[in-house]
C-alpha cells in the first residue's frame, strides 16, 4: 500500500514540476506555438501575465531611457525614437539594428519574453536615419494622384526601416488639412477627404496586402513590412486658424464627412495601429475622448489594433501640460487609449496607473482589452516568431532602386501652374541646349530646405551635409547638354543679371524646414530673400520659378512677372526630378491637392465652399509632353 502511495506521489509530484516548467516558460507555451489560433495565444498569455507585465506593455518609452535593465525589470512593451533620436551620429543600419538588438534581448530575458516593438516617425522615408531615401512629403504625393504609386513608396519605406531593424512607424499621416496656415499641412496628402482615402494605399505598402480574411484586422505580411500607424485621429487637420494642437470647431456631421473618411480606408486596410491627436474636438481633447476612441472607433468601426497616445499625449489633456498626472492617466486610458507614449517619466506613469487599477478606478477588464489589442499587433506581425532584426536587409536602406522610386515620385508630384505669359509661347520644357542659364534662390542647392521637418531631425536642417542626396542645381547641371553654362548665385544683384546675357533663368525659393507648432503661419508669405530675388530675375531675364513649400504660399503679387511657375511642394533628397520635367524628358502631369489661395484673407477656404475664389483652384495643373 505505502509502495502505491508513493508511486501516487511520485506522479503528483512530476505534474506538478511539469506544469511549473509550462508557467516558467521552458516546456510547451500555446501562446509560442504559431500554429495555435490567434486567440487561443493571446488568452493563454495574458493569462499568465501579472498586472506589472500588464502595464508594463502598455508603456512606451524613448530609445535615451530605453536600458535593458529598465526594459526588463518594467516589462516595458514598447521603445521608440523621437524626431532626431538616434544611436549615434550618422549612424549605420548595422548600429541602429545592433541598439534594436539589445533591447530586445532584454524583454526576451523576462520570464513571459515577450518581445518589444519598436517604433519611429517614417513620414517620407526613413527620415531620422543617415542615407535613407527620403521621398516627398505627403502634400506632394497627394499632387500625384497616384495611389500606386505611394502602394511602391510604402514597400520601399518598409524596407529601409527594417534595415535598421525596426518593425513599427508612426505613418501614414492621414489628416485632411483644411487650413494651410497649419504647421503640419505638408504631412497632409490633401484638403479633399476623397484624396485622402485614395491615397491611404500606402499602408499595404508599409504592411503588405492583406489576404481578404485578414481584412480590416491588424495585418503585417512578414519582416520585410512593419506595422503602420494611421494618424492623428481625429481632426487634426481642422483646428481653428491652422493652430496645431488646437481646437476643431465643427458639427458631428461635419466632422464624420471630411475628417473621419481616412480612417474607414485605414481600417478596412488593416491598419495596426492608430494614434490620437492632440487637438481637441469642440473643446474635449481627443486623447479624453471616450465617445470617438472607444465608442464610434472600437465598437462602431471594429477597429481591432492598438490606439496609441501621441508623445506626451496625456500630460496635455491638461491645462499646464502635466499638471495632473494622475488625472491625465484616468481620462487617457479610459476614453480607450492603449499604448502610451509617455515617453520619459515612465514610473510616474506605471505607479500612477497601478494605483488606478488598485482602488477599481480603472477596470481589469479596460487594462485587459488594451494589452489584448497590444499583443494582437505582436502575434499577427510575427514578432515572436522573429523578434531580432534581420542583418541581410541592411543594404536596403538608401538602395539606388529606391532613389529612382523618390525621382519618379517627385517628377509626378511637381504642379505646373504657369507657363508663359499672356499671349506668348509656353515656356516649359527647357531646351537643355542653349548658351547660358541662370540658377538662382536660396533652395536651388540646398538639400535641407528641400527635403523639409522630420529629415535627420525633428525641424530638419539646412545645407547639404546633413545625408546623402542631389539638389535641385546639381540635378539641373547633370541634365542640360554639355555645351550649356550652368551659372548659380544665389542671391545675384540686378547687375549681374542684366548683364550676364543668360538665355533663360531658374529661381528656386521657398520655406526653411520646420515641423508642427514651430511651421503655423498665419501670413503664409515667401521667406525673404525670395521675393527680392525673384524680383531682380524676373525684372530682367526669363524666368521660371520653382517654389519649394510645405504648403501654397502667396504668390499673387510676381505672378504677372513669372514666366513659369512651378509648385514642387517639398521633393526630398531626389532633386533630380525636377530637372527631369523642367527639360522635358518627362512630361507635367501634377495636379493641385490644396487650393492655391489669393490672400490669407481668405483662408480657411477650400474646394466647395460657398465663396470660392482662389487664384489656381483645387485639381489645377497644365500638361506638358516629353521632348524627345
Amino acid at each position: 500500500m505505502g509502495h502505491i502511495w508513493r508511486c501516487a506521489h511520485l506522479l503528483l509530484y512530476c505534474c506538478l514540476l511539469l506544469s511549473t516548467v509550462g508557467v516558467q516558460g521552458s516546456g510547451y507555451l500555446k501562446y509560442k506555438d504559431p500554429k495555435q489560433p490567434l486567440n487561443t495565444r493571446i488568452d493563454d498569455l495574458l493569462s499568465r501575465m501579472s498586472l506589472a507585465e500588464k502595464i508594463g506593455q502598455m508603456s512606451q518609452i524613448e530609445r535615451s531611457v530605453a536600458t535593458p535593465d529598465v526594459i526588463k525589470n518594467d516589462y516595458i512593451g514598447s521603445v521608440l525614437s523621437g524626431g532626431g533620436s538616434v544611436p549615434a551620429p550618422q549612424a549605420t543600419a548595422q548600429e541602429w539594428a545592433s541598439m534594436v538588438t539589445e533591447m530586445q534581448k532584454a524583454a526576451l530575458s523576462t520570464p513571459l519574453g515577450i518581445p518589444i516593438i519598436y517604433g519611429i516617425d517614417a513620414v517620407h522615408g526613413h527620415g531620422n536615419v543617415y542615407k535613407a531615401t527620403i521621398f516627398p512629403h505627403n502634400v506632394g504625393l497627394g499632387a500625384t494622384r497616384d495611389p500606386e504609386l505611394a502602394k511602391k513608396i510604402g514597400s520601399a519605406v518598409a524596407l529601409e526601416v527594417r534595415a535598421t531593424g525596426i518593425p513599427y512607424i508612426f505613418a501614414p499621416c492621414v489628416a485632411v488639412c483644411r487650413d494651410p496656415r497649419w504647421g503640419r499641412c505638408y504631412e497632409s496628402f490633401s484638403e479633399d477627404p476623397k484624396v485622402v482615402q485614395m491615397m491611404t494605399q500606402i499602408i499595404p505598402g508599409f504592411q503588405g496586402e492583406a489576404p481578404p480574411s485578414s481584412r480590416g484586422r491588424p495585418y503585417v505580411a512578414g519582416t520585410r513590412n512593419v506595422a503602420a500607424c494611421a494618424k492623428h485621429y481625429v481632426g487634426d487637420g481642422g483646428t481653428n486658424k491652422g493652430i496645431n494642437e488646437n481646437n476643431t470647431i465643427i458639427n458631428f456631421h461635419g466632422l464624420l464627412k471630411i475628417h473621419m473618411p481616412p480612417y474607414y480606408n485605414a481600417v478596412i486596410n488593416s491598419v495596426s495601429t492608430i494614434m490620437v491627436s492632440y487637438t481637441s474636438w469642440n473643446g474635449v481633447k481627443m486623447h479624453a475622448n471616450h465617445f470617438l476612441v472607444t465608442d464610434f472607433l472600437k465598437n462602431k468601426l471594429k477597429f481591432r489594433g492598438f490606439v496609441i497616445s501621441d508623445w506626451q499625449g496625456l500630460d496635455r489633456i491638461t491645462s499646464p501640460a502635466g499638471s495632473d498626472y494622475h488625472l491625465s492617466i484616468k481620462l487617457g486610458v479610459l476614453a480607450g487609449i492603449d499604448m502610451i507614449m509617455i515617453p520619459f517619466n515612465y514610473m510616474d506613469f506605471i505607479g500612477n496607473l497601478t494605483s488606478l487599477v488598485h482602488d477599481n478606478t480603472i477596470p481589469m477588464s479596460r487594462i485587459d482589452d488594451a494589452v489584448r489589442r497590444i499583443l494582437r499587433v505582436k502575434f499577427t506581425m510575427g514578432l515572436f516568431e522573429n523578434p531580432l532584426p534581420d542583418p541581410s536587409l541592411a543594404g536596403e536602406l538608401g538602395k539606388q532602386e529606391h532613389r529612382d522610386l523618390a525621382r519618379e515620385a517627385v517628377r509626378k508630384s511637381l504642379v505646373l501652374l504657369k507657363n508663359g505669359k499672356y499671349g506668348e509661347k509656353p515656356v516649359l520644357p527647357l531646351p537643355k541646349k542653349c548658351g547660358k542659364i541662370l540658377v538662382a534662390g536660396s533652395h536651388a542647392d540646398n538639400l535641407g530646405n528641400q527635403c523639409g521637418g522630420w529629415t535627420i531631425t525633428w525641424q530638419g536642417l539646412q545645407g547639404n551635409n546633413l545625408t546623402a542626396g542631389t539638389t535641385i542645381l546639381e540635378g539641373i547641371k547633370s541634365t542640360v547638354d554639355g555645351s550649356a553654362q550652368v551659372v548659380y548665385s544665389e542671391e545675384p544683384s540686378p547687375d549681374f543679371v542684366q548683364k550676364g546675357v543668360f538665355n533663360y533663368a531658374i529661381v528656386v525659393v521657398g520655406e526653411p524646414p520646420y515641423s508642427e507648432t514651430q511651421g503655423d503661419n498665419l501670413n503664409l508669405t515667401i521667406p525673404a530673400p525670395g521675393p527680392s530675388v525673384i524680383e531682380t530675375v524676373c525684372s530682367n531675364v526669363k524666368c521660371i520659378v520653382v517654389l519649394i513649400s510645405g504648403r501654397p504660399l502667396v504668390i499673387e503679387p510676381y505672378i504677372n512677372k513669372i514666366d513659369a511657375f512651378v509648385a514642387a511642394w517639398l521633393p526630398g533628397t531626389e532633386g533630380k526630378g525636377v530637372a527631369d520635367v523642367l527639360f522635358g524628358d518627362y512630361g507635367f502631369t501634377g495636379k493641385l491637392s490644396r487650393t492655391w489661395f489669393k490672400s490669407v484673407d481668405q483662408l480657411p477656404m477650400n474646394v466647395g465652399d460657398p465663396h470660392y475664389d482662389p487664384l489656381f483652384p483645387f485639381g489645377f495643373g497644365l500638361e506638358t509632353h516629353p521632348s524627345y
